[in-house]
């Protein structure tokens, strides 16, 4: 059985530093953006979000006609904890900051989370929503890292490998989920 998920990055912030759990909004203002981001999705999936704002405002934008499930915080960015909302120039501890990016997985900002701790609390969530809608179309409303993670399991891609994709604001990747594995129909569709 086929379930296909349509992963939809929230709107842009324009914040300049790191977003991670800082609940900012997103900014909603391009509606006719939306507008053909709502016609690209399918209209009889179940919709669910990360619980920060600027996922779950831009999925009340996409629910007219789609069945809204709860706001998920496993869907949540990586967290960058002491990191968020710095401007990476701002960081004190550069090396720490540069070996994050530079090998994905071995360093955690401070107070944060590992890339593979995201991949896995991310990995869950999905799981559950497949299992619990085998079958269903689901547009998932989340961040670029989470999107990532996703991305990066369904090519059996490293940490790195997935970095190197933009996934921008408002635009979707789909994946679909089958018996016989993951497929990558779209990446960073921007509608």
């Amino acid at each position: 059985m086929k379930t296909r998920l349509f992963w939809v990055r929230h709107g842009p912030t324009h914040a300049k530093g790191l977003v991670g759990w800082a609940d900012l909004p997103a900014d909603l203002s391009d509606t006719a953006r939306i507008a053909r981001l709502d016609a690209h999705l399918p209209r009889q999936a179940l919709l669910v979000s990360s619980d920060l704002s600027r996922a779950a405002a831009t999925a009340d934008t996409l629910a007219a006609d789609r069945t809204r499930l709860p706001h998920d915080p496993a869907l949540r960015e990586l967290h960058f904890g002491d990191w968020d909302l710095k401007a990476p120039e701002d960081i004190k501890d550069q090396s720490r900051y540069q070996a994050f990016w530079d090998h994905p997985g071995e360093v955690r900002p401070p107070s944060g989370e590992t890339w593979p701790e995201l991949a896995a609390r991310v990995d869950a969530a999905t799981d559950a929503l497949i299992a619990t809608h085998p079958g269903a179309d689901l547009v998932i409303v989340a961040h670029l890292g989470v999107i990532l993670t996703q991305l990066q399991r369904a090519l059996a891609l490293t940490a790195t490998e997935a970095f190197s994709h933009s996934i921008a604001p408002l635009s979707v990747t789909e994946l679909h989920h089958t018996p016989t594995g993951w497929h990558v129909s779209g990446i960073n569709h921007v509608p």
